[in-house]
């Protein structure tokens, strides 16, 4: 009679392996889906802020933004109403934009709370360097600004884009598209435009109803309003009062919800 031998499958050393390494890491695993996703921090607001420095605003008058937002910001009353929500604190990123290939962020997003914090968010602001570019993209604006809300750390009772500008949209997509898109994801979008009857560096004519633009076609969603301001040097008062409302979430009085610095 022929002895026959037993032969072990090929790949029988694999399997072994295999289910070894299994019952490793299946422990392993379980335990990891089991740790849960990190916190967002509670803010009552989470506010990108969004100035305009295309080639239409000058040195001297993207100074005036930045320090526009500077005062703002280490005011008393803004600082108080910061602490005032119910959670005590908000979260702020500061952006500058010009044509649709130019949005640059000056301060990612940091907790505000305390006079401390208040403070160096706006000594980063004052400090950075300054660009400015052509062309006036508000829709690229806002459709840069709608992603940062999304893995910022904080998670906001409410969640605004502060668009602030002295032009029309004349570059990328129709700026009510971006608007409703903003919108439609939970987004406020408040407006700021800066009004003059100065012609533009290429001698186009300035802007005709500058507020009535942004209350047309830029600001929405829940409690959007404006504030105009009427030229350069009223920007200071006009983003006071403006993050002001913001911060405390009450909307201005009237049939447009818009007024102008004074």
């Amino acid at each position: 009679m022929r002895a026959y031998r037993l032969l072990a499958h090929p790949y029988a050393h694999m399997r072994a392996n295999l289910l070894a390494c299994l019952l490793i890491l299946t422990p392993l695993c379980l335990s990891l889906a089991s740790v849960p996703a990190a916190a967002q921090t509670p803010v009552d607001l989470e506010l990108v802020m969004a100035v305009d420095v295309s080639g239409s605003v000058d040195p001297d008058e993207a100074r005036l933004q930045r320090n526009g937002y500077v005062q703002a910001l280490l005011n008393p009353k803004v600082q108080a109403a910061i602490r005032g929500g119910p959670f005590g604190r908000i979260s702020a990123t500061y952006v500058e934009w010009a044509g649709e290939s130019h949005q640059h962020i000056v301060v990612a997003w940091t907790e505000l709370s305390d006079p401390a914090s208040v403070e160096r968010f706006a000594a980063m602001v004052a400090e950075a360097p300054m660009m400015t570019e052509q062309w006036t993209s508000i829709s690229a604006a806002i459709d840069y600004a709608v992603p940062l809300f999304g893995s910022n750390g904080f998670e906001g009772t409410r969640r605004v884009i502060d668009i602030s500008g002295d032009g029309e949209n004349n570059r990328g997509r129709p700026v009510e598209e971006a608007r409703d898109a903003a919108v439609a994801r939970g987004i406020t979008i408040n407006g700021l435009p800066i009004l003059n009857d100065r012609p533009n560096p290429w001698g186009g004519a300035a802007p005709n109803d500058l507020d009535g633009y942004y209350r047309d076609h830029v600001i929405g969603g829940p409690g959007a309003f404006l504030v105009p301001a009427r030229d350069f040097d009223a920007f200071a008062d006009a983003i006071l009062s403006k993050l002001l409302l913001e911060v405390s979430g009450i909307q201005p009085a009237g049939r447009d919800r818009d007024f102008a610095a004074r």
